[in-house]
């Protein structure tokens, strides 16, 4: 299994960016998907998540919610994170992840232990 992500930068306050993850090696369509954040010295931390076909709504944490978007193309194995009105507490790492075998009432409770595939991770600056 393989989770790429891209997309990261630099952008000032109110800013937007997009990021997306492309998944190799799994069953995507049936695998929960979500993105995580990590900030210098900060735990990991769930910033939003997306079910399979007709699981349930996107879920976010409630500091970007309103202000980030997540998505799924099934017949691409990609997810993407639109991210608008960025402020400078969103800089992080940001990494997708993946959570196969996992219902999606779990998978929204945003706890990287349930998560099994990680990305690499990609740097959002904002100033």
């Amino acid at each position: 299994v393989q989770l790429v992500e891209s997309g990261g930068g630099s952008v000032q306050a109110g800013g937007s960016l997009r990021l997306s993850c492309a998944a190799t090696g799994l069953a995507y369509s049936g695998v929960c998907m979500a993105w995580f954040r990590q900030a210098p010295g900060k735990e990991r931390e769930g910033v939003a998540a997306v079910s399979t076909v007709g699981a349930g709504a996107p879920y976010y944490a409630d500091s970007v919610k309103g202000r980030f978007t997540i998505s799924r193309d099934n017949a691409k194995n990609t997810v993407s994170l639109q991210m608008d009105s960025l402020k400078p507490e969103d800089t992080a790492v940001y990494y997708c992840a993946a959570a196969p075998g996992t219902n999606y009432a779990q998978a929204r409770a945003l706890s990287p232990d349930t998560y099994i595939h990680w990305g690499q991770g990609t740097q959002v600056t904002v100033s």
